[in-house]
């Protein structure tokens, strides 16, 4: 947990909660072990929707619909939703919960692996809300950003790892060194980046909130990206 747990309690108390479909699928994920996005973060969610006001939005990992159905249950109604899901099992799950939910003109599910269809996909989403697998993050940027329209936003959930990213690898469990390494990286990035205008904020299991700056806003930082963290130098 990165926030204090009696504060997150405090705070998840005053959430105005979702519709009743919505809660119900919130809770099948939970009584089947599938992740789903925290009470703050869909708030979170819903206020840059209601902020930003997306016809668009692309979401990097599906899972059962829930997260998808919460952005078109608050997004405008001419909003699109585009969201990718690998997971086999996974998949008819979120199409028969679209299917309940009569959702199925505004979201579209793309099936197989978000690195090879991210390659194919054209043109730019106003929103892109990235909750796959973690140590993908920094491999997926070059065609998320490629997506992303000036004034677009970037949303990445799950990015300090409970807490894990303020440590040293050699203090994170063997298996997890890679997911550890590459999403310090994938932060570096998002801070860094001339073209990016980012925030790191300890929501749920912390997110970051990347907007896409102009051409002429982006010159004007000065500095040339060389790719990879920390290859930077000014002019």
């Amino acid at each position: 947990m990165i926030a204090d747990e009696r504060m997150s309690a405090f705070i998840d108390s005053l959430d105005t909660g979702n519709t009743p479909f919505l809660n119900e699928i919130e809770k099948e994920a939970r009584e089947t072990n599938v992740p789903v996005i925290r009470t703050q973060m869909q708030s979170l969610i819903k206020f840059l929707l209601a902020m930003q006001k997306p016809r668009s939005v692309l979401e990097v990992g599906c899972a059962i619909g829930f997260s998808a159905l919460l952005m078109s249950e608050y997004a405008p109604e001419d909003c699109h939703i585009t969201t990718i899901e690998k997971y086999e099992k996974r998949i008819p799950i979120a199409r028969e919960n679209f299917r309940r939910a009569g959702r199925e003109d505004r979201i579209t599910l793309l099936c197989g692996d978000a690195a090879d269809i991210l390659k194919d996909l054209t043109g730019t989403y106003d929103l892109i809300f990235m909750d796959a697998a973690k140590g993908q993050y920094i491999h997926f940027l070059p065609d998320v950003l490629r997506l992303l329209p000036e004034g677009g936003i970037l949303l990445s959930d799950n990015v300090l790892q409970d807490g894990d990213i303020i440590e040293s690898r050699f203090a994170v469990t063997r298996r997890n060194r890679t997911i550890h390494s590459r999403m310090r990286e994938y932060l570096y990035e998002l801070k860094h980046r001339p073209d990016l205008e980012t925030v790191i904020l300890p929501v749920g299991d912390g997110v970051t909130i990347s907007v896409r700056k102009s051409g002429e806003a982006a010159s004007q930082e000065g500095i040339i990206y060389s790719g990879g963290a920390p290859e930077w130098r000014s002019i």
